[in-house]
């Protein structure tokens, strides 16, 4: 006969008590028989499991209440003996207390670490057959015979039996632990840890109270001493315990690693918006290790081991995240000097300190901590901090949790298009200030959301991105996922080619991040300079030669560079795209022609492996096609002009027009020039294609299918590469110098060229790298 069952607390066993004095032990998936334990001599009436599921608890009709290992069967400790019949068991949801109903009227607790019985029964006018213990383990009912449920406050009705019961007094601070009444909880750990020092757990329940309430000091002495005395358990079960929490030493490395790493990408000092103090790295640092939040976060972490890498870096990453302010410099902002030591919010909020004010409070409000302003976080007389913080700004920027733009020209309630013609639009620092950050906030004038638009980014505006898409010339996809590298360096210069700054050198500086190149900064060199040594950098880096595509004025860094960034204004010149049919139909009479075909799979090879460009030390070399000039003729009429045409020929090439500032040596087949010209196409073998003629989708229709007549896969892609540089190019004049280096002749238009004849390949046979000063 079976009397009583009860399932594991989770699910996966099932426990049967029956009138033999055995107790079973079943897989609830698939009925198989884990245990049999032969435990009383008489009827099971009732059996429980611990919460944890290590143990099993029976009652028997035999007086005894017996606890059971239920991974062995083996029993654990003394019995409780009781002098009746128990007919109905039930366990605390902490495992410290179990409760009995007997056949002498009585309801008794018992303690499941000593077995003994805790103070006096609970007594009933007529036999007592079942007991339950509320699961917030605070009330205890029980049925009897005349079919009364009496309900009894274990705290109020029977504390005064138990005030000297350690086991009882921590179940009772895990019940008030659960109602967060945590001084009450605190009081009970107190005279548990008087009632039984040497163990942990008056220690635990006290660091458990003590965090609750928020005295996170004194937890943490409460949780040292709990695993001290883990440590020094007698019982090995016990020390095990130790094993469930981390070690306090690896955490604090762990905290110290993720704070470098989160660092590395932040500015070098920021503003706290809490208290408005100007803080540098250890300043942040420490507001941190005193802070609420790195106590929660170590206190967690202890209580969780292995450590949580993911835990660690997402606080750490909330509690530093920072703002960064996007603004036009007005004409006396505050500096370093004017807030350091300072409280930003008891400045006189007077002129630009009341931008400041506004933008902390904004950045507070918004959840952030810290903020950035690059008029006062910058030490403006440290050179080295100055260069550290230009070739570090795109990056502050970019992993900023959040970038204001401050408007100062919008007024409150404008409508769409003010974005467009504020003078923000106009400085070179605010190209990558908008390009590099995730998240962007637009506020106007009095600190209010532009077009009153209360997304949580503005980058996810249609309307905004569509407004700065015309007015900046920026495509609307970089706008919003910007990556910055040196490829399509020419769109970028153009994006830049409408800017101004303040100092002259920052029209290239403010383009280092967007770039992605890093680069002295020398305030003093000039524009000239300054930018010269970022296009020589681009170049170098990337072999890209784009950035020479440009008419006006030339540097004096490098005549094949530009002396302004304006000069970028124009449209990049783009080679024409033919049709599948035009170049089927051109490489068709190309193939036809044995000498074309010979000499195309020989330039093919000759370009395949020239040289990428170099640039360094202000000097380019160039890999070219070179045309030499034959006849260069001035129009007349022009000698009081400032800038001169000319009609030039060249070998190989169509009849071309040249105007410039510069006025060039007039020479013709019967007249030899005194100085060396020619007109080159620069190799630029990504933009031409080159690699990639091959890899274009050839249908069966355009070309003929492998192993039939006329189908030659080298032929073919050597003779399309003839047929793209029959195409129109933009071509550079370059002018011989005395030491056989070539300077670019400038020009107020762009030169472009075409091929005579594509069938004649020999006049593109002469290929060669310049040296250009």
């Amino acid at each position: 006969m079976v009397l009583c069952v009860a399932f594991s607390p989770d699910g996966l066993k099932l426990a049967s008590g029956g009138s033999q004095g055995t107790i079973r032990v079943w897989r609830t998936s698939n009925t198989e028989l884990l245990l049999k334990i032969e435990a009383h001599n008489d009827w099971v009436e009732s059996v429980v499991w611990s919460p944890d599921g290590q143990q099993l608890v029976s009652a028997s009709a035999d007086k005894t209440i017996k606890f059971w290992d239920s991974s062995n069967a083996c029993q654990l400790g003394q019995p409780c003996n009781c002098h009746t019949r128990i007919v109905s068991l039930a366990i605390s949801s902490d495992g410290s207390f179990i409760v009995t109903a007997s056949h002498d009227k009585t309801v008794r607790l018992w303690n499941t670490k000593s077995h003994q019985q805790i103070g006096q029964a609970l007594e009933h006018t007529t036999l007592v057959f079942c007991v339950a213990i509320s699961s917030s383990g605070e009330l205890l009912a029980s049925g009897d015979d005349d079919g009364n449920v009496h309900l009894w406050s274990i705290e109020n009705t029977l504390s005064a039996a138990f005030e000297t019961d350690y086991s009882y007094l921590a179940h009772r601070s895990k019940v008030k632990l659960g109602q967060k009444l945590y001084a009450e909880a605190l009081s009970d750990a107190e005279k548990v840890i008087e009632l039984n020092p040497s163990s942990y757990l008056g220690y635990e329940l006290k660091h458990a109270a003590l965090l609750g309430a928020r005295r996170y000091d004194d937890a943490f002495k409460a949780l040292i001493i709990m695993l001290s005395k883990l440590d020094d358990a007698l019982d090995p079960q016990i020390r095990q315990l130790r094993y469930k929490y981390a070690n306090l030493s690896e955490i604090e490395d762990a905290i110290r690693r993720a704070i470098h790493v989160q660092l590395e990408n932040a500015p070098l000092r920021l503003i706290n918006t809490s208290t408005g103090r100007l803080c540098d790295r250890d300043a942040q640092i420490n507001a941190f290790t005193e802070s609420t939040e790195h106590k929660e976060l170590l206190h967690s972490l202890m209580m969780h081991a292995p450590n949580q890498t993911e835990s660690i870096k997402e606080a750490v990453a909330k509690y530093f995240s920072w703002v960064m302010l996007s603004h036009r410099w007005e004409r006396k902002e505050p500096l370093l000097n004017d807030i350091q030591g300072n409280n930003v919010y008891n400045l006189d909020p007077v002129g630009t300190i009341v931008k400041l004010q506004k933008f902390c409070k904004v950045a507070h409000n918004a959840g952030h901590r810290w903020a950035w302003s690059d008029t006062c976080c910058i030490d403006q007389n440290n050179n080295v901090e100055v260069q550290q913080s230009v070739n570090s700004m795109f990056v502050w920027y970019h992993y900023s949790a959040l970038t204001i733009v401050y408007l100062a020209d919008v007024p409150p309630s404008s409508k769409s298009g003010a974005l467009a013609n504020s003078t923000w639009n106009t400085r070179g620092w605010t190209v990558q200030e908008f390009l590099a950050p995730k998240i962007v906030l637009f506020y106007q004038a009095d600190w209010t959301l532009y077009l009153d638009y209360r997304s949580r980014n503005h980058k996810e505006s249609v309307t905004i991105m569509q407004e700065l898409e015309n007015a900046t010339g920026i495509n609307a996809w970089a706008l919003v996922d910007f990556h910055r590298g040196t490829r399509d360096a020419r769109e970028k210069l153009r994006w830049a080619s409408n800017r101004n700054t303040t100092r002259e050198e920052d029209i290239a500086y403010s383009l280092f991040g967007i770039f992605d190149v890093n680069l002295p900064v020398i305030y003093g060199e000039k524009r000239q300079k300054a930018l010269g040594r970022l296009l020589q950098e681009i170049i170098a880096h990337s072999g890209d030669i784009t950035a020479l595509d440009w008419v006006g004025r030339p540097s004096n860094f490098n005549s094949c560079l530009p002396a302004e960034i304006s000069s970028y204004k124009a449209l990049p010149c783009t080679v024409p795209s033919l049709s599948k049919h035009d170049m089927q139909k051109s490489v068709s009479t190309l193939r036809n022609n044995i000498v074309a075909v010979a000499l195309a799979s020989k330039l093919y090879t000759i370009l395949e492996n020239l040289s990428v460009p170099r640039f360094a030390n202000a000097r380019l070399q160039l890999p070219c096609i070179v045309f030499p000039l034959t006849e260069v003729r001035r129009r007349p009429g022009q000698d009081g002009d400032t800038c001169f045409i000319y009609d030039v020929k060249a070998d190989g090439l169509q009849d071309l027009l040249v105007i410039t500032e510069d006025k060039l040596g007039q020479f013709s087949p019967a007249r030899h020039a005194q100085q060396t010209f020619l007109l080159v196409r620069p190799w630029n073998r990504h933009d031409l294609g080159l690699i990639n003629f091959a890899d274009e989708p050839q249908s069966g229709e355009d070309w003929p299918e492998p192993g039939s007549p006329g189908y030659n896969e080298p032929t073919t892609r050597e003779l399309r590469l003839i047929v793209r540089l029959g195409q129109p190019f933009g071509g550079l004049l370059l002018a011989q110098q005395w030491g056989g280096e070539y300077k670019r002749v400038a020009s107020d238009n762009k030169i472009i060229a075409q091929v005579a004849d594509i069938t004649s390949v020999d006049d593109m046979m002469n290929v060669r790298m310049l040296e250009i000063l």
